[in-house]
């Protein structure tokens, strides 16, 4: 609990300090001009902000009759706090603590397969499933520089990008430690870099090196079809991206990254999304998508049989969405994504979900090639009433189980159903959202009577129910 306790010293040394210097011996009018003063100690902190974050979360899955069931019951309560600025730049520092409450043993595996909770044990500590009480993460640390509406942020940090991003479907989010800089002083134009060194991935309560970071979850088969010995031996330390985002004429935007993993993989990627007015003023949603990897140097290892990826792959996905907005806040989305022959699609799970448009939440497409994705995609918000409908519906063509070569997870073909209902308290409860999402997958190719093939991938249900309080 070190790291916690001494996130919760500062704040707690913080929130003194500003209480302090608030006391009515200073006159009104002191504590005024104090207030708008920015070049001094006390307007530093004391035009800070201190937010936090109460997050309960229960998840069940169920598989087939004579598989085994997994759940969990997880709470965890965070708190952060960022300076005001001074001469443009700011500090911030939070940090979060989670409790296994009552949950199955996830230590446990399944008899007949020898496989163990896939999406429960992912609400703690992937890296200790014994561990129940002892779960906290530094998960801010950083100095910011802000100027005009562009800045600079170094340290411990959330970030959001294509390839990496929270994945918010656990208790806590991926986060990253390094620089990055957005840049937006040209109208209707965006401009990011990043230079990343450190990542904690969701389901974690530290940070590790890139090449430690790309080896927490499962890894699959290799090319050979043996368990995959990457974990632990890639060589790569540093990760870059950078990003343009334009805003185009009629409502239309383009996005370019290329995001280079040092040693193992350089990723490139395009995306247009726009809107157009249609009949009877409903809007028309259209995109288009497409990316492009390739393996770098020696894919993260001299020894082929250790690397992340094969020396010389190349891997293409592209995809397309359709969609319309009618009265009364309803829309559907139609949406494909392929995945070529070429190779996997590779991109480790630890960084973020698939940017696929094609994605549901609680499975990935990462890890495949030669895929053919499509879905629909209905929502419904009463914004008045706090509520907010989805449902999913998809079906996700994969190679053959057998084929070792594009199928790095050993996941059959599947067809998808998500039903997710939210709902924003108001009142006395403002502040408090609640969630609940209900996925079924069933399988659409031949599991060789392999269980293993089946148990937390298809013929399954999962449950989910999450209250957030933001304050």
């Amino acid at each position: 609990m070190k790291k916690i306790h001494f996130t919760f010293l500062i704040l707690s040394f913080i929130k003194i300090t500003q209480a302090q210097v608030s006391q009515p011996y200073l006159h009104h009018t002191e504590r005024d001009k104090n207030k708008e003063d920015t070049t001094t100690l006390q307007a530093f902190f004391r035009n800070g902000e201190f937010y936090g974050h109460a997050r309960y979360f229960f998840m069940a899955t169920n598989n087939e009759a004579n598989l085994k069931d997994f759940y969990a019951n997880a709470f965890g309560m965070g708190i952060g706090y960022e300076t005001g600025k001074f001469k443009g730049f700011q500090i911030g520092i939070s940090g979060f603590f989670i409790y296994n409450l009552i949950s199955s043993d996830l230590t446990q595996l399944d008899a007949s397969t020898g496989v163990g909770s896939r999406y429960e044990l992912g609400q703690f500590d992937m890296t200790n499933p014994k561990n129940k009480t002892d779960m906290d993460r530094l998960e801010d640390l950083y100095i910011k520089y802000s100027r005009k509406n562009s800045f600079v942020k170094i340290g411990k940090q959330h970030i959001r990008s294509p390839f990496i991003n929270p994945q918010d479907g656990r208790m806590r989010p991926t986060l990253i430690e390094g620089a990055i800089i957005e840049y937006n002083e040209v109208k209707n134009l965006k401009l990011e870099g990043a230079w990343i060194f450190g990542i904690s991935p969701r389901s974690t309560v530290s940070y590790f090196g890139i090449g430690e970071s790309m080896s927490i979850f499962p890894a699959g088969i290799d090319m050979n079809g043996q368990k995959s010995k990457y974990p632990g031996n890639v060589n790569s330390h540093s990760i870059y991206f950078g990003s343009l985002t334009w805003q185009l004429p009629f409502k239309a935007k383009i996005q370019l990254l290329n995001q280079h993993i040092e040693n193992v993989l350089n990723s490139s990627f395009i995306q247009l999304n726009g809107n157009i007015k249609a009949f009877k003023s409903k809007n028309l949603f259209y995109g288009a998508q497409y990316i492009e990897q390739h393996a770098v140097a020696n894919g993260g290892n001299q020894d082929p049989d250790l690397s992340y990826v094969k020396k010389g792959n190349i891997a293409r996905t592209f995809g397309f969405r359709l969609g319309i907005e009618k009265l009364n806040n309803w829309q559907i989305f139609t949406n494909y994504n392929r995945i070529t022959k070429d190779g996997r699609y590779l991109m480790p799970r630890e960084w973020g979900r698939d940017p696929f448009y094609t994605f549901m939440a609680r499975e990935r497409n990462e890890g495949y090639g030669d895929v053919h994705a499509m879905n629909i995609v209905v929502n419904k918000s009463l914004p008045k009433k706090g509520l907010k409908m989805e449902f999913a519906y998809g079906h996700y063509y994969l190679p053959d189980v057998m084929n070792i070569a594009l199928n790095k997870y050993s996941m059959p073909s599947y067809f998808q159903t998500n039903l997710d209902i939210r709902y924003s308290f108001k009142g006395f409860l403002n502040g408090l959202d609640g969630q609940f999402l209900y996925v079924y997958k069933g399988k659409l190719a031949n599991t060789y009577g392999n269980d293993r093939y089946v148990i937390n991938k298809v013929n399954m249900s999962l449950y989910n129910f999450v209250l957030n309080y933001n304050f």
